[in-house]
């Protein structure tokens, strides 16, 4: 019968049609102006893809990174965490001046508030200055509410180094601090030797204090490195470019500087070879944003434990992740928050305690992203609040603690 088509024909002819209206329209050009690309090259600068293939620039000028602060329109649960579900040993505390009269008596209500039980000074304090510090703790009246971690000085590293900075330990345990930290970012990256030459992370005139360390039966709270974006070119393709921009002393990219890898083996030679030595990754070993890495290194260390310091954001864009990690390692990770901004703390509380979804973190140039809550069962967030801390730390209070 003259005009009968069968259903496949039918299909063919449509496909061919639309195979060739398509043809006739990239012949005309992307609509409204632009360019084409193809697969797998990036558009022009200034230019995104609007369909594939097809780039274009924006009618309007484009804001600044710093002016573009679009207001979500989703709507979803909002959970007000003000105070931690359990109180918190704070391992990782930068509260300056506690020796300065008036500065403990005003953080007790802010450290109520937030539920902080006990407050972990972690600003490498040594000798006279860790004395005044004790002291001042002890005549506070609030004594079961603060303890500090002695300093160690890389300076000057050489054949007698060791024995003296031994020494100098013992007698800082001995006066009442807890443990050793929060040995800083320097140590590794700029820190020189008499000769001038870099004091490496895993450098063995250092021994005699990490055994010292083990000997005394105290925690090492070690921070070595940065972001991995710290190490990486500043382009537009960093996504801590705008911090990069804004401290130039964060920027460990270029000729002659150490690489996040080679810093990373020292560090795991350094975990290796005292493996009596109880050492504490700050900022969970600047492996947030690789959790699998995070959790090779923990295996391969029994020795080592992580603390959360500054990387809430790590953490909060990949909840599902990050609560597998938590409970995994439930009984190796510690509550630190870094710098003392009491505003900043209830993030972490939403973050570990609830189920909410896409909301702001609290520093604009270390993430852009959104935070999602992980909904942490209550026998993690113990451990992760006080429970690690009390078994890790000598000399914490041991009483009043919810059981």
């Amino acid at each position: 019968m003259r005009g009968f088509l069968t259903a496949a024909g039918t299909v063919a002819l449509a496909t061919a049609l639309a195979l060739a209206g398509a043809t006739a329209l990239l012949a005309q050009g992307p609509p409204g102006g632009g360019v084409q690309i193809q697969p797998g090259e990036r558009c022009p600068s200034g230019m995104t893809e609007i369909r594939p293939g097809t780039c274009r620039a924006p009618e309007f000028d484009p804001p600044s990174i710093l002016d573009y602060t679009p207001v979500s329109t989703l709507v979803t649960s909002e959970t007000v965490v003000t105070s931690a579900r359990f109180p918190v040993v704070d391992v990782h505390g930068h509260q300056r001046g506690l020796a300065n009269p008036g500065v403990i008596e005003g953080l007790i209500p802010v450290l109520d508030d937030l539920n902080l039980r006990v407050y972990i000074a972690a600003d490498n304090l040594s000798g006279e200055l860790l004395q005044r510090t004790l002291n001042a703790i002890a005549a506070s009246g609030h004594s079961d509410r603060f303890r500090v971690l002695a300093g160690i000085d890389f300076r000057d590293v050489g054949p007698e180094w060791g024995a003296r900075a031994a020494r100098q330990l013992e007698d800082d345990i001995r006066a009442g601090a807890i443990g050793v930290g929060e040995i800083s970012k320097a140590f590794g990256l700029t820190i020189t030797k008499p000769d001038g030459s870099r004091l490496r992370v895993d450098e063995p005139e250092l021994d005699a204090v990490w055994e010292a360390a083990a000997r005394l039966d105290i925690p090492v709270m070690i921070h070595t490195g940065e972001p991995l974006a710290f190490f990486d070119p500043i382009d537009f393709h960093n996504e801590r470019w705008l911090e990069l921009a804004l401290f130039p002393d964060r920027r460990n990219f270029g000729p002659g500087l150490i690489t996040f890898d080679e810093l990373m083996e020292e560090r795991d030679n350094l975990f290796r070879r005292h493996p009596e030595t109880t050492f504490i990754a700050a900022h969970l070993g600047w492996h947030a944003n690789d959790l699998e890495r995070a959790a090779r290194m923990l295996d391969e260390f029994p020795n080592v434990h992580v603390e959360l310091g500054a990387v809430l954001y790590e953490l909060g864009r990949q909840p599902r992740a990050a609560r597998e990690f938590f409970i995994r390692y439930q009984d190796r990770i510690l509550f630190g928050k870094d710098s003392f901004q009491p505003s900043e703390y209830p993030y972490f509380w939403r973050v570990f305690e609830t189920a909410d979804e896409y909301f702001d973190y609290y520093r604009d140039y270390h993430a852009f992203w959104k935070l999602y809550g992980m909904e942490l069962p209550d026998e993690v967030l113990r451990k992760v609040y006080f429970e690690n801390a009390l078994r890790l730390f000598p000399g914490l209070p041991q009483d009043g603690w919810p059981q």
